[in-house]
Formats: C-alpha cells, structure tokens, sequence
C-alpha cells in the first residue's frame, strides 16, 4: 500500500528578500520551512562566489525594531518569529559579522571586496569612528577607487559633494579631500581598496558595533567586541580595552553585562538598556 505523506510534511516556499552590502543590489530567494539558516547563506555564498565564508553573516530586524542575526545552524522560521507580519518578503541583510584582524592577507579579491564595502557602510554610518584627518584620507582612498585620477577636466568646483561617504560631511572635510586626492594619482582601484583596508583596520573603532551602555558610576558608555577584546568607549575616547587573553569569560544577569578578567580576579561591569543588548554583546 503506498503511503501518501501528510501535507505538513512538505515544504512551504515563504519568499525573502537578501540585501547586499553595496545596497544597490538585492537578491531574491525562496526558503521552505524546515530549512536553517545555512541554506540561505549559502544561497548568497553562491551568488557572490564566496570562498572565505565565516566573517559574513545574515542580519534582521524585528518588530521592535532589534537587530539579530540569523543563526545558520537553526530553523530560519523558528529565528524570525518576532519579524514585523505585515512585511513580505522577508528582509535579510548580508553583512560582515567576523571583521579578520588583518583584511589585507586575506585570500581572496572578493572577500577583501566585500569587507571594503561594510567599512565603508561603517565610515558613513558612524561605526567607523575616527579623527578628521583619517576621515578625509579614508575618503580619498574612496574617491580614488570609484573614479580614478584627479582629472582637472572633469573634477571641477565640490565634486566630492556627488559622494555620500562621512556621517558628518562637512564642506571643510570635502576640501580636504579635493587636495587628497590628486595625490594618489596612478592608485589602481585594487591599490585604493587596500590602502583603504590597511588604514581602517589600524583604527579603535574597526569591526566594533557599538551598544550603549552605563557603567557602575551611571556612565554613559558605549560597548563593543572586535578581533582584539572588549572596547568601551565615552564619546570618541577609548575609555578600557579588555584584551582576549586577559578576559576569562563573558556572561549578563539581567541587564548587566560582565567581563571576567584572568588577572587579579577582577570583573568590570555594563549595565545594558535591555537584555537584548546584553545578548548581541554575549
């Protein structure tokens, strides 16, 4: 007797949207509903030609507004219960999730690709925090690799008001990046990106995805993770840098994050504006 499988069985195509990191580009998937997360990244993986996989990853928002990220080990629905329902398709963002210590060795033209467009995505929303001097030379490297030589018959009056690059893009800092720009004359867009890479790596703020939070005084702090430790920062100044081998492990209670150092058996505390924020920094 031939058994016919149950309806619940069979997949459901629930259809999502991925937006790219240039954020020009978007690319359109069907998922059914026992796949993980590791089906959709793969997708992307695929579509881009994705060798060097494990510093990227799939972002969403929730209906309050939470980032998270979607855990390629689990069942995509299960993750995005809380997802606004009045939206379809689902949206997902790819982002770099694992910034590498030193983008400049990593293998391949494409990887190095990718990340140069999140940094540049950090420079322009704020991540990237930096003076205005290596603000204006990250911009010139960006300039250079998008259009090339300084060309007086072409580039003439503010034409870096065309480029949307700095959170705060002032007059001042275009100016100072007209008279970047011209030096860097013969920099191939590859030479620019790397230049670009190099610099961006050197600085505190890189791969730091900043989280308000308050310190036992009642602070106002932010709080991030990158390759090197845990940062926390009071406006623009590093205020503590817990270095990966001094930190023994990382746990909240409530809305209180905890750092436990190897040394002295000391423990530095942040308290959160919620749990959710505890987690992301978990």
């Amino acid at each position: 007797m031939l058994k016919l499988g149950h309806k619940k069985d069979h997949g459901v195509d629930h259809k999502c949207t991925i937006r790219l990191l240039d954020d020009s580009e978007v690319l359109e998937c069907e998922f059914q509903s026992y796949h993980k997360g590791r089906y959709l990244l793969d997708f992307v993986f695929n579509k881009l030609n994705l060798v060097e996989t494990d510093y990227f990853a799939l972002r969403y928002v929730d209906q309050n507004k939470q980032r998270h990220w979607l855990d390629p080990n689990k069942n995509i629905l299960r993750q995005i219960k809380r997802y606004p329902t009045d939206l379809s398709p689902i949206l997902f963002c790819f982002r770099v999730k694992f910034y590498p210590g030193d983008p400049v060795r990593l293998q391949e033209e494409v990887t190095r690709y990718q990340l140069f467009l999140q940094l540049r995505r950090d420079l322009l929303h704020g991540r990237l925090y930096c003076s205005q001097s290596d603000a204006a030379m990250l911009a010139a490297y960006i300039v250079q690799a998008e259009i090339g030589d300084f060309d007086p018959a072409k580039h003439y009056g503010n034409y870096i008001s065309d480029f949307k690059i700095l959170l705060k893009q002032t007059p001042k800092l275009e100016e100072r990046v007209m008279e970047l720009h011209p030096t860097l004359k013969n920099y191939t867009p590859l030479m620019a990106e790397t230049c670009f890479l190099k610099k961006a790596s050197a600085l505190d703020t890189y791969g730091v995805d900043p989280h308000p939070v308050k310190d036992h005084r009642g602070s106002q702090l932010y709080l991030g993770l990158n390759h090197t430790g845990v940062l926390t920062f009071q406006g623009s100044r590093k205020t503590h840098h817990f270095r990966w081998p001094d930190v023994q492990k990382l746990n909240y209670e409530g809305k209180m994050f905890i750092v436990h150092l190897s040394f002295a058996e000391i423990s530095h505390l942040a308290l959160c504006d919620d749990v959710s924020t505890c987690l992301l920094c978990c």
